[in-house]
This record gives structure tokens, sequence and C-alpha cells, in this order.
């Protein structure tokens, strides 16, 4: 247990907590909604620890269940430099029909102008280079580069998972649809389409909003003042209809419940000055940390974060400082999972 009096929330240190590495989920659970869940209520400021097809239970008529309807990209490539050399590419976020902004290993050994040799068909050529391995690379290819993607790409699982992961689609959620993620938004991947079904026979109503993913979800936070952390930029969109559908909600007094935050960094991006939320396609950089008020979000389901990660920044924003701790703390304490395939909380 840390001490949680009197921290200083502007300083990444601050949301650093004590994980076994046992608890790092290396292999999904099956079946997906079988994960374990805790809810915490932040009224009452209680927890419960149930399993998450007892979602239903927490949900009502009326509620809106907002869902990132991302697919993950095979972003993971390698490939060949002249001199026999292998490199790692992963793939973070297009540019145009054939330039990208990826991730290189080793980084030291490319320059500009290095030509990568994956296939006969495809290679690639590193136009600049930017820091913590990020480069830009255009992309040379006969056919169609989807089609070159979708045979020789890998899925790109985070780092602190070493297990081989057996089946590709247990990275997707069933409600997966536009490729463009590095990453899976993880909190989806508890939802079964029987459980969806359940919810939308309760009265549940169920948005889809997009935001692709980018491997900067991963980065460190480096800066110790969070304040100087320079936030990734992803692509979201909201549309005209769901953007009515959810102000229509908050008129009526019905809760929004975003599934992930990657749904919640959707609605918060799209809110406007009178908290309404408006129609959008573009880039979004928002950095929620304590101290942010929330316009349109009233619950969240998320799984457990990173230490000193901008996500568990952006639970504290939600939950309380506090209060996040002391559930991080009850759920290493409880043998929860950790992390991508790990178990989920619902806050209230």
């Amino acid at each position: 247990m840390s001490n949680i009096e009197n921290k200083d929330l502007t300083l990444k240190s601050s949301y650093n907590y004590y994980l076994p590495e046992e608890l790092i989920a290396q292999t999904p659970v099956e079946p997906r909604d079988s994960s374990r869940l805790l809810v915490y209520n932040r009224k009452n400021d209680t927890i419960e620890h149930k399993h998450f097809y007892n979602i239903t239970d927490s949900l009502q008529k009326g509620d809106v269940l907002v869902i990132n309807n991302t697919r993950v990209l095979p972003a993971r490539l390698f490939g060949y430099k002249d001199t026999g050399a292998k490199i790692e590419i992963l793939l973070q976020k297009r540019i145009n029909l054939t330039n990208w902004e990826v991730i290189a290993k080793p980084f030291k050994r490319l320059k500009e102008g290095t030509i990568i040799t994956f296939n006969q068909n495809l290679s690639c050529e590193i136009l600049s280079k930017k820091d913590y391995g990020s480069c830009t690379i255009k992309f040379n290819y006969k056919g169609v580069f989807e089609q070159h993607l979708s045979e020789i790409g890998q899925v790109p699982l985070p780092p602190y998972i070493h297990e081989k992961l057996k089946d590709k689609e247990r990275y997707q959620t069933v409600y997966s649809k536009i490729e463009g993620s590095s990453a899976a938004p993880t909190a989806g991947l508890h939802f079964t389409s029987e459980l969806l079904n359940k919810l939308k026979e309760k009265g549940v109503e169920i948005i889809e909003v997009l935001l692709h993913v980018g491997l900067g979800t991963f980065r460190p936070v480096k800066e110790e003042n969070i304040l100087n952390h320079e936030m990734h930029s992803e692509y979201i969109e909201m549309s005209e209809e769901n953007a009515k559908k959810i102000n229509d909600a908050k008129k009526e007094g019905r809760r929004i419940i975003a599934v992930g935050t990657t749904s919640v960094r959707v609605l918060e991006s799209c809110a406007d000055k009178k908290n309404h939320v408006i129609a959008k396609k573009g880039e979004t950089n928002i950095f929620i940390y304590p101290s942010y008020e929330f316009k349109v979000v009233d619950a969240l389901i998320t799984n457990f974060h990173l230490p000193e990660s901008t996500l568990i920044m952006l639970i504290s924003a939600f939950t309380g400082y506090d209060q996040t701790m002391k559930i991080y703390n009850k759920a290493v304490e409880e043998k929860y999972r950790f992390f991508s395939f790990g178990d989920a909380m619902l806050i209230l």
C-alpha cells in the first residue's frame, strides 16, 4: 500500500502503484464475459466484486452505451535491409496512400533513405526519423497494399504480453468494423454478441463511435511534470446522428456510459463549451488528468491500466485520485488480472 495523502497530482510518480508481475494477464479468459468485474459506486464509495456478465445488473433501460468500433490492423511487419539486418516496423498512423508514421526497431541502425524489403511485392523507404523510435516511411508495392498487410502483417500485442495469441480475433472486439488501430480498445474485449443483445433487450441504447488507437497509447510519460507531456494524437469520428442521440439522452437525464478510455476521449473531444456533443471527423490529442471536468461521460467501463500511464491519469480524473489508488490496491489484493487481457471495472 502506498501513502496516497497529499500527493502532487502533476507528478508522474504520483500515479505509480505496486503490481506483482504475475497479475499481468498473458492470455484472455474464455468466454470473453467470464472475466471479473470490479464495480465502484462513486456516490456511495462502495466496491463490489462480480463477473463481467453481471454488468446487465448495473445497466438500466435508457442508458446509452458508447462503444469504439475500430479494428486492429495486422500492423507488425518484419523486413530486411540490404545488409541482411532484420528490422521490425509497427504501423502507427496512416498519412496518405503510401506514407505512414511507424515505430522501427532497432532504431539506431536506420538512416533516411534506408530501404526495407518485406517481400518481392512490398518494401518501404525511411523518409525521416523522429524521437522514441518513430519514423515516417513510404511504402512501395505492387497490387493492393491491404492485401499484402493481411498476408504478412502480425497483430501487434502490447510489449508486456509474452504469450503467443492462439486466435487473432481474440484481440479484436466482437463489434470491430473499421481497420486503423495499432492496439485494441481493450475494455470492449469483454463483450460477447449475446451480452450485447441482452443489454439491447433491457432497453440499453448502443452507439458506435470511432477512435483509431495509436501505439502512443503504450508510450511512457517521460516528463516527471505531466503538464509537460506531449500527448499523441489519434483519429476520431462522431456522426451527426449519434451526436444527436447522445444530446437527447443528456437532456432526458439518461446516463452516457463509455466503454473504455478511447470512447471517453471521443465523447469529451466532441463536447462544445455548452457541453453539447457535436459531429466530428479528425484528430484529437485530448489529455485528461485530475482537475478535468467531464462534460459528457456519466459512467465508465475500463480495464486496469499501467502505472504512470496517461490512462490511469484519466481514471483518476473521473473517479478521484484517492479512490482510484484505493481501487487499484484492492484489485491487487484480490488478485484481479491487469492490462489488455485482464479484468474490468465499472465506475458508476
